[in-house]
């Protein structure tokens, strides 16, 4: 596949999983570096999202999981927050993966990443969130 091709598999990925949100990343690199949106859209999403191994949700799991792990990750986890209940997640699902983080990550780490969630719920009237 060209490195053309690549790019168009992945914005077709961006757009189906993040929407205006993964675009607008996208387009905050064009005056500093470019190739790195490049990247992110032809390996990110072009190459691994489009993988035949996990369905879209599972791979919005381990995501969740890994950015609330690794911490000061916030704006990616608003924008995949925002990509799991694209994707088929419920609130109560994406609540139940921050929860079970906090066992391997730490509580600050969850803590954050559920207000981040919290935020995302608000902005799109998905508040309260009942327990499963």
């Amino acid at each position: 596949m060209t490195r053309d091709e690549r790019f168009e598999n992945g914005l077709t990925m961006l757009r189906r999983i993040d929407g205006e949100a993964g675009q607008k990343v996208i387009d905050s690199l064009a005056d500093i570096s470019p190739e790195l949106g490049h990247q992110v859209v032809a390996w990110a999403f072009g190459d691994i999202y489009t993988r035949p191994g996990l369905p879209l949700r599972d791979r919005q799991l381990v995501t969740l999981g890994a950015l609330t792990a690794l911490g000061g990750c916030e704006p990616q986890l608003e924008v995949h927050i925002n990509a799991a209940l694209n994707v088929g997640l419920t609130p109560q699902e994406i609540v139940e993966v921050l929860l079970h983080s906090a066992v391997y990550c730490g509580m600050p780490r969850a803590l954050n990443a559920t207000f981040v969630a919290k935020k995302v719920f608000a902005e799109r009237d998905l508040l309260p969130v009942t327990a499963p």
